[in-house]
């Protein structure tokens, strides 16, 4: 099977990746951008840093279309809007590896995120060549060239960048349409690359901050057993003033509050700055700046709870639910070892529990998003009849086959 998408050669690309076009004004960005909106399909990829703040920093955008490699420099073009229009522009397939930070960058800073996207990291899962594979394997296993481990801890906001920092970030594009036309002809002959352009979807959908105002964070901490509606209202609350602050000062969670301080807060509940400063978890600065006001989140938490009753955290599976995990554990294996594809890919235990929890008033249990689509087709009735099935009767029939 020939390595280059039609019209897409490999050994240009790869060799454009030693020199190529560096996109620094938005003239030129505009430019390509109508060029690269007339093709089937580009290769994606960014370098950013993100070191002590919550969104990343970009440093620099690869593109490789059907004879060269780019790199778009964001810290001088200050028009982005035709990039925003071609990543969403649905005629293009977008091509990217282990995409999940470089979408979340798209949509923070662009506002938009790739669609179609075609993960390649995906895509090679259902295709059968491994899970969670990196770049590197993946480019041996197609392409039988060996890359070496690069420049992942570079400085990619100094400029002028290094050579070999030039000729690694295009090499992490260069490579991207040989490796996706092989992925895309496979999995068409196994009938699953509809399957794998969904799961890329649903990857792209969640890249998406649903919760912005940060108002269902608390229920992360599913090992914090509270009963007290007001202190699940003052848990709900501090975390959701966390989060705002976050995004606003543009730090990461640690620097505003630590989640280790922010439960002894809640263990503790001050009612004073004395009484806070004493528990030593705050440093001075963070006092100063945010300890009334986590006060005063502490001090409304009773009309909080009264106003808006928080929903309860979803505490790690009781054991009583163990036998009902384990049945839809070994659905999942039956399906995944008769598709041939990897369990690990079908379902996954998050997946699981959640349907597990989803039980309504009237008793009736709901798929989750992540097990709708292409997994809704071979697994979800059976998974929905076997959680359906209670406890006590499958403990029975256990039992009786002992």
């Amino acid at each position: 099977m020939t390595a280059n998408v039609p019209g897409y050669l490999l050994s240009q690309l790869e060799a454009s990746a030693r020199q190529p076009v560096w996109i620094a004004d938005n003239d030129q960005l505009a430019h390509y951008c109508q060029q690269w909106a007339e093709l089937p399909l580009i290769a994606l990829d960014t370098e950013f840093m993100r070191v002590d703040t919550f969104y990343p920093i970009p440093g620099l955008i690869q593109v490789a279309d059907d004879h060269a490699c780019y790199l778009i420099d964001p810290l001088s073009v200050t028009q982005m809007a035709p990039f925003a229009a071609l990543l969403a522009d649905t005629r293009i397939l977008k091509v990217l590896h282990a995409s999940s930070e470089d979408l979340e960058l798209f949509r923070h800073h662009y506002g938009v995120v790739p669609e179609p996207l075609l993960d390649t990291q995906v895509a090679a899962a259902f295709a059968g060549w491994g899970f969670s594979m990196g770049l590197q394997r993946i480019v041996e296993k197609a392409l039988q060239i060996s890359l070496g481990k690069g420049h992942t801890r570079s400085d990619w906001l100094q400029r002028p960048l290094s050579e070999e920092q030039i000729h690694y970030a295009a090499l992490d594009v260069a490579y991207l349409p040989a490796i996706a036309w092989q992925l895309k002809a496979e999995l068409e002959q196994l009938g699953r690359y509809d399957w794998a352009l969904d799961e890329c979807h649903l990857l792209s959908a969640s890249s998406r901050d649903s919760d912005p105002q940060g108002t269902h964070y608390y229920q992360r901490f599913t090992q914090l057993n509270i009963s007290s509606p007001v202190k699940l209202a003052g848990v709900r609350d501090l975390t959701a003033w966390r989060e705002q602050a976050c995004r606003q000062r543009n730090l990461c969670r640690p620097l505003v509050l630590k989640n280790e301080a922010l439960l002894k807060v809640i263990e503790a509940w001050p009612t004073s700055l004395a009484a806070l400063d004493a528990l030593g978890v705050l440093r001075r600065q963070n006092l100063k700046q945010d300890g009334q006001r986590i006060l005063d989140i502490l001090a409304n938490a009773e009309r909080s709870a009264e106003q808006a009753p928080p929903a309860p955290i979803h505490l790690p599976l009781h054991v009583y639910h163990s036998q009902t995990l384990k049945r839809l554990k070994a659905i999942g294996r039956d399906v995944a070892k008769q598709e041939q594809i990897m369990p690990e890919l079908l379902i996954r235990r998050r997946d699981l529990e959640k349907l597990i929890n989803s039980k309504d008033a009237q008793g009736r249990h709901h798929l989750p998003e992540t097990l709708q689509g292409w997994r809704k087709a071979l697994i979800g009735d059976r998974l929905l009849a076997a959680v359906a099935t209670p406890e006590n009767t499958q403990t029975q029939t256990q039992e009786n086959a002992c």
